[in-house]
């Protein structure tokens, strides 16, 4: 079947988030009074919990830190908190897209080819990230935007693929999904969607089999991409003519 549409993740995918994520929880932390700091192994270990507020919950409860009840009461507004310091970091041009990202996205507009986000992250937080990267009218750029805060069940489950597809009206084995972890590859595929996995700082050492193509970054001209695993071995820039080979 022909391909119609790209679908990508948010947090890791488009751009390098994570580090700023973990930033913003450390300043948020102290803004409360609460006496934890989340270092980059604390980080990847949470990360296997998807959704930030379910991440800080989980953290609570099973971590019991300091403070844990307070601020298991407080949870909605820490996590607000967390998202407005995320937003004022990334407004001050903390964070820059991955290589490729902005090539293959005017690529498949020039192409015809539909776009759409499917994030396990707030709809708040995807709007900034577009606006600080893509400009003020980059909402325009997507037609649809799936967002965590939108849909039952997180990733690894396959809702906010499903609802991405919906609002696009295409059927999953036209579109390819844009990954970085093992659980976004796991709700693409039970969405019926292959995917392309560029793994990202925090998720480097997970298992990407099923992808249909695995590279380091989607690659650009004088940035060459890694082959990692799938097909393109020897693909340098992931480019719409190689992802309509990927087509059943």
């Amino acid at each position: 079947m022909p391909l119609e549409a790209l679908i990508f993740d948010v947090d890791g995918t488009l751009a390098e988030t994570e580090e700023t994520h973990r930033q913003a929880l450390n300043a948020t932390f102290a803004d409360f009074d609460l006496p934890w700091s989340w270092d980059q192994p604390t980080y990847r270990r949470l990360l296997r919990i998807m959704g930030g507020k379910e991440r800080l919950r989980h953290f609570i409860e099973h971590d019991r830190p300091a403070k844990a009840e307070a601020a298991l009461a407080a949870l909605p507004k820490l996590h607000a908190a967390k998202n407005e310091r995320y937003a004022a970091l990334v407004a001050a041009g903390d964070v820059r897209l991955r290589p490729g990202v902005e090539r293959l996205i005017r690529e498949a507009r020039a192409e015809g080819l539909r776009l759409a986000i499917a994030t396990t992250t707030s709809l708040a937080n995807v709007e900034a990230l577009l606006a600080a990267t893509l400009g003020p009218d980059a909402r325009r750029i997507f037609e649809a935007v799936a967002a965590g805060d939108e849909v039952a069940t997180k990733k690894p489950a396959p809702d906010v693929f499903e609802l991405a597809v919906r609002l696009l009206g295409v059927d999953p084995s036209r579109a390819i999904a844009f990954e970085d972890t093992v659980y976004g590859l796991r709700a693409a595929t039970a969405a019926g969607l292959r995917s392309v996995v560029t793994p990202s700082f925090y998720t480097d050492d997970q298992d990407f089999s099923g992808a249909a193509a695995v590279f380091d970054t989607l690659g650009d001209p004088g940035r060459p991409a890694r082959h990692l695993g799938g097909a393109g071995a020897g693909v340098t820039m992931v480019t719409v003519p190689f992802l309509r080979t990927l087509s059943p």
